[in-house]
């Protein structure tokens, strides 16, 4: 299942600013890159309401060292994104996180569970989830 258009991290520029400025947290499979969004208004200590921050956008970036061929990074990228869309409403608004796929994936078939636990334990570290479980 594709991630919503208001999910997606599309631009190259956004892409680049969180690569550049974001942290950075790893696990077996995964690299994330996370960058909380720029608003001078959600700084000030009386506006701790998120609902004025955009929804959290997701990029996923997938090398041709972990396969050579399309077909297979492209399914993993579905299987990511499905496994993501499990993890949406969990996200705490104005974050722009990437998922950097490493090459080890590639030797699994299927594992999207796997990929969920994972995920929701890169996010966690980062403190994106809601309550940082």
């Amino acid at each position: 299942m594709a991630l919503p258009k208001a999910n997606r991290l599309r631009s190259r520029k956004d892409f680049q600013a969180v690569f550049r400025e974001g942290v950075r947290r790893h696990s077996s499979h995964f690299t994330l890159r996370a960058l909380r969004h720029q608003d001078t208004a959600a700084n000030t200590p009386q506006q701790t309401d998120e609902s004025h921050l955009p929804p959290a956008q997701i990029g996923i970036s997938i090398s041709t060292k972990v396969s050579k061929r399309a077909v297979v990074r492209n399914r993993l990228k579905r299987q990511i994104a499905a496994a993501l869309h499990q993890l949406l409403p969990k996200l705490s608004p104005g974050w722009r996180l990437v998922i950097i796929v490493k090459p080890t994936v590639a030797e699994q078939e299927c594992v999207t569970k796997q990929f969920l636990q994972e995920l929701e334990q890169l996010l966690a570290k980062v403190e994106v989830l809601n309550g940082h479980s």
